[in-house]
Order: structure tokens, then sequence, then C-alpha cells
């Protein structure tokens, strides 16, 4: 496999790990959670999420054990299209700063109804694996303030 290859391989895995991270923060911390940005390299992922407080080591344990329990348990990732009215009104999550086309395409981790049953269930456009056990563990590096109302969370996988 050429080293391009390696590389988009590697930004998959984090691109879905995004995904995890987002969902655990939410079962964690709360639905005030909402994603805030992220930056995926063939190295390690950020992502910036909306929350009042640092987290608590206790917080970042739990929230890096969920995402790898998601892992463990081998998730589908499904894909699914549809009118972007009918997406959010099934319960999957939407970054609200971008402006969305009428069709879009909804992943969901776990599940892929739109029961809204799924660990994860997002609208994205970005790329994603199968399985979640092709991610590989999670390990959050660093969590800080970006600007007031938003945390940052750096991870890497193995």
């Amino acid at each position: 496999m050429c080293m391009i290859c390696v590389k988009c391989t590697q930004a998959t895995r984090l691109h879905t790990a995004t995904h995890l991270l987002h969902a655990s923060l939410r079962k964690v911390l709360g639905e005030e959670v909402k994603q805030a940005g992220s930056d995926i390299t063939a190295e390690r992922l950020r992502f910036d999420f909306t929350f009042p407080r640092k987290l608590k080591p206790e917080e970042i344990q739990k929230v890096e054990g969920l995402a790898n329990e998601a892992v463990q348990k081998d998730y589908k990732v499904t894909k699914e299209e549809m009118i972007y009215e009918d997406a959010i009104k099934s319960g999957a999550l939407a970054f609200f700063k971008l402006k969305y086309p009428n069709r879009v395409n909804i992943y969901s981790i776990g599940s892929s109804t739109s029961s809204g049953s799924a660990f994860s269930r997002e609208l994205c456009g970005g790329p994603h694996v199968s399985h979640t056990a092709e991610i590989g563990k999670i390990k959050i590096t660093k969590e800080e303030a970006v600007s007031a109302g938003v945390r940052r969370i750096r991870a890497v996988i193995d």
C-alpha cells in the first residue's frame, strides 16, 4: 500500500473516531455539548465542542472509555441519504454553522435505522470506516480551552 493510501486510511479512522468522541462527550457531559469544529490529519484528530468548563480527569477517562467500548463492540457504520429536514427530524446531529444541501448523508454508528437508537447519528460528508473495530484504540492526549464556552480535545489512535 502506498504512503498516500496509508495516510487516507488513517484519516478515515480518525474521522470516524470524532463521531465516537462527540457521542461519548454528549453521553458523559449532556446534550448541551455540540460540535464547534474539527481538524483531522493522518497523525491525530482535533475536536472542538461547546462546553462551559474544563473537563475533570474522570470525565475525560469516561469519554475515552465509552468511545473505546464502541470500538470494541465493532458497530457497523451505515450511511443513509435523505432530505435535510427529515434528517434533523430523525434526530441526526448537524453542525449548524454549515449550510447543508437539500439532500444529506447521515452516518449512523450502531444502527442504520431512523429510530435514533444508534450510538452516534450525524450528518456528515467525510470518509468513514465500515465497522468501528477498524478504528483501533482511541487515546485522548489533551483537553483545553479554545475560547469562552468552547473546549478542544486532541486524540490519536493505535
